[in-house]
């Protein structure tokens, strides 16, 4: 088990968090964001889709993007975030491509954070919901990005000749949404747990019974901080934490 709290310091200057679809960081990780983000860290989010295929009113697919785009800048907003990428990709098409992962690539060159985050990259069969395709395509686009791509001068040549992008090796990648038997590490958002409902409530044109959605992601995080042997009304955010470059790594194995 490795504890993610002690990331959450000035050692940690900027976090690249990837998701989806608006509002899949913040059901996964905002809790986490807004500790971070009270702690000085630098986050920026990176949206792949433009969630044009969600939501539960019959309107203009052109207008549920613009609504998305704001909700999701607004929610941003109250976690600590002010900047949000927006890729374009459509809606339930999003597949881990050549083109995806470029994107990916020279985002994460250009911010060069310590810790990226995404959703994972595994099906989870508990909850089938978590595993929209789109989910599983946004994890496997960054986790391939990230190894080898993203620190392979020799990756997207174009990144380094066009742009001056250069290689970088990024120490560490969070994967939110996880199996349960993937995750190896908490954080506990007690303190935080306000800003994230906050986040949630941001995306209007998602939750059709507001009510339901809260109780469901209270009844999450207090079985998260169960996992996570926090006392019994202390919340917490689960990830899967893989360290790409470590102080043992060797490139290539």
């Amino acid at each position: 088990m490795i504890d993610p709290n002690n990331f959450i310091n000035s050692a940690t200057q900027r976090v690249l968090a990837f998701a989806a679809h608006p509002d899949d960081l913040d059901f996964g990780a905002a809790g986490t964001v807004a500790a971070m983000t009270s702690a000085g860290v630098e986050v920026q989010y990176c949206i792949m889709t433009d969630g044009d295929a969600g939501g539960f009113d019959d309107r203009d697919p052109a207008e549920t993007v613009r609504l998305r785009h704001e909700e999701q800048r607004v929610a941003a907003a109250r976690v600590g975030v002010s900047t949000v990428h927006f890729m374009g990709e459509r809606d339930g098409y999003l597949e881990p491509s050549h083109d995806v992962m470029r994107q990916v690539v020279r985002l994460i060159r250009q911010v060069r954070p310590q810790i990226v985050m995404a959703m994972h990259t595994e099906r989870n069969w508990d909850r089938i919901q978590r595993s929209h395709p789109d989910h599983l395509a946004c994890g496997e686009a960054v986790t391939r990005a990230i190894y080898p791509a993203v620190e392979n001068p020799f990756a997207y040549p174009e990144l380094l000749a066009e742009e001056g992008l250069e290689a970088y090796k990024l120490p560490w990648l969070w994967l939110y949404g996880a199996p349960k038997e993937r995750e190896n590490g908490f954080v506990n958002i007690t303190e935080f747990f306000g800003q994230k409902m906050d986040a949630l409530r941001a995306h209007f044109t998602q939750h059709p019974d507001v009510e339901a959605m809260e109780k469901f992601v209270l009844e999450q995080c207090r079985a998260n901080g169960v996992r996570a042997n926090m006392p019994s009304d202390e919340l917490a955010e689960g990830f899967h934490l893989v360290a790409v470059n470590a102080d043992d790594t060797i490139a290539g194995f």
